[in-house]
């Protein structure tokens, strides 16, 4: 056998074992892929801007792009424009927003500031069951960097306002995935 077949026979080998490695390491490690079937399934889900109610110019359209964008990247779901389509239907408002000095210089005077948001959402599914969730549950705070110049200070509080949307709305989508999977208890007496 020339000195080239047994390099050949020895690369094929390494691939062949390497592959069979892989597979056995795939198939008995106990992880599943994301969007494994046990992952609870949303369906369709229809967004609905919500009201405003924060005080704070277009954040509204800001939280609903949150949640929206959130339904696309969970596997399982699924978003739809049309709430008559829609497995659920996502609504509320977005409540007061509240800023306050987070921390304070002598010199500078404001160094941070804090702000909280608040969502007050309700998931309504197609069989009419409708979820309410605490709006507790689903407030956040951020600080962001005060700045002299007026727009890096505006573009540091949008980018905390995004931060704070983009927390919510996962959160929002974890509790409702498992309230989804949760079945409603039936009436006293009821043995299923």
């Amino acid at each position: 056998m020339s000195r080239f077949a047994s390099i050949a026979w020895a690369a094929l080998a390494r691939v062949a074992l390497s592959g069979v490695a892989l597979f056995s390491v795939g198939t008995g490690c106990g992880y599943t892929w994301a969007g494994a079937s046990d992952a609870p399934q949303l369906g369709a889900v229809a967004i609905e801007t919500p009201r405003n109610a924060s005080g704070e110019g277009g954040l509204h359209f800001v939280v609903a792009d949150a949640l929206r964008r959130e339904v696309m990247r969970r596997p399982g779901a699924r978003l739809t424009e049309d709430p008559d389509g829609a497995d659920w239907v996502v609504a509320g408002q977005v409540l007061p927003l509240r800023v306050a000095a987070a921390s304070l210089s002598p010199v500078v005077l404001t160094l941070e500031y804090e702000l909280t948001l608040g969502l007050d959402l309700t998931a309504t599914a197609t069989d009419g069951r409708e979820l309410r969730f605490d709006p507790q549950r689903f407030r956040e705070t951020e600080r962001f960097l005060a700045s002299a110049d007026a727009e890096a200070q505006r573009k540091n509080r949008v980018e905390a306002l995004r931060r704070i949307s983009r927390t919510l709305a996962a959160r929002f989508l974890d509790q409702l995935a498992v309230s989804a999977a949760t079945p409603e208890p039936g009436p006293p007496g009821d043995p299923s």
